[in-house]
């Protein structure tokens, strides 16, 4: 009985072991194959990002696009035309957002957003009217930054987990768009008497129109500015922003000097226009004139009439009726001495106001 026992038992040991013996290379081999699988799929993820990471911003929304597409088999739904994933800790309104309009270029800074945000929080939607897209981190922010295709204004809104962007056109915020530019700038000083930079006048004179725009009760009229400081935008970022706004008119403010630079009696006030586009209805002509008889009927100066100026870049090239108003003579003591005059120049920014709000008044 003992013997049978121990035979039996025998038996089932040499089973067992054979068991252990084939059974455990197996589990071996499944738990390295899927081992393997892991390591490929991580390996796979690490090389996608690699990818992304070599991407431009514009190629990574589309990307980012068509893996969501796939990943829900149908389009994000959001009513904005951009969607950007608000990182772990950050609330919608801890977003900064800065235009550039003279370049169409728009900056959103993201606090705490680091060198991959991007990457792992994916922007999703359209691109129409980007025409650059790219990101940056700068002292513990992240940087959204687009260059769009015409000038826009920004809308944004924001839930828990993420910030929406629209880019609507001036004539969707503003009944009527006016560009006005300071001429000249930075190292572009324009006529210079007696120390003082006609660089200086003009922008003196745009601020203090500014001022009345910015404290009038009527927000209908959208106004954008070629420079508000001492720089000088191109002749090309100039007529373009009013261009690329779809303004309705075009003013430039600049001074005059005698053709030797000498001092001398002339003075007044004369307003170029572009000659090759005169005869057309509500144009550049009749802005001309219409900005001549407000800026002399304010300041007492006198009129020197109009100038033919389709050689001007920024005449020729504007889209929208312009006019070049050269306010007065620097080479003129008393009107040098005026020029410089806070008082007068409140009057001649009165002048410009009442002429811009004369134009659109009769149709412009």
């Amino acid at each position: 009985m003992e013997e049978r026992i121990l035979k039996k038992s025998a038996i089932f040991i040499t089973l067992i072991s054979i068991c252990i013996c084939v059974i455990v290379p197996f589990f071996s081999q499944i738990s390295s194959t899927s081992q393997a699988l892991l390591e490929a799929v991580k390996e796979y993820r690490t090389k996608t990002k690699a990818e992304r990471l070599n991407m431009t911003g514009l190629e990574l929304l589309a990307y980012n696009n068509k893996q969501a597409k796939e990943e829900s088999e149908e389009e994000p739904e959001f009513d904005s035309q951009l969607r950007l994933e608000l990182p772990l800790g950050v609330a919608g309104q801890d977003l900064e957002i800065a235009e550039d309009y003279v370049t169409q270029t728009i900056d959103i800074r993201i606090p705490y957003a680091d060198e991959e945000y991007f990457y792992d929080y994916p922007m999703l939607g359209s691109s129409d009217h980007i025409d650059s897209l790219s990101y940056e981190n700068e002292s513990g922010y992240g940087i959204v930054e687009f260059i769009t295709d015409k000038v826009y204004e920004i809308s944004s809104s924001y839930d828990e987990n993420y910030f929406y962007i629209d880019f609507l056109t001036p004539h969707e915020v503003y009944d009527k768009v006016v560009v006005i530019d300071a001429g000249h700038g930075g190292n572009a000083p324009g006529a210079t008497k007696q120390g003082i930079y006609e660089k200086d006048i003009d922008l003196d004179i745009v601020l203090e129109l500014k001022e009345i725009f910015d404290t009038s009760e009527d927000k209908s009229i959208g106004v954008y500015y070629t420079r508000t400081d001492d720089s000088n935008p191109s002749f090309e970022n100039r007529a373009g922003l009013a261009n690329k706004s779809d303004a309705d008119l075009f003013i430039s403010i600049h001074n005059n000097s005698t053709q030797s630079g000498r001092m001398s009696n002339i003075n007044g006030t004369q307003v170029m226009y572009d000659e090759k586009k005169a005869d057309v209805e509500h144009g550049t002509k009749g802005l001309a004139e219409i900005c001549l008889e407000e800026v002399t009927a304010m300041t007492g100066s006198s009129n020197k009439g109009l100038v033919e100026g389709n050689e001007i870049y920024i005449i020729r090239s504007s889209e929208a009726p312009v006019a070049l108003i050269e306010v007065g003579f620097m080479t003129n003591q008393t009107e040098l001495n005026n020029l410089r005059s806070k008082e007068y120049q409140m009057k001649v920014a009165q002048g410009v106001y009442n002429a811009i709000m004369r134009a659109f008044a009769e149709g412009y």
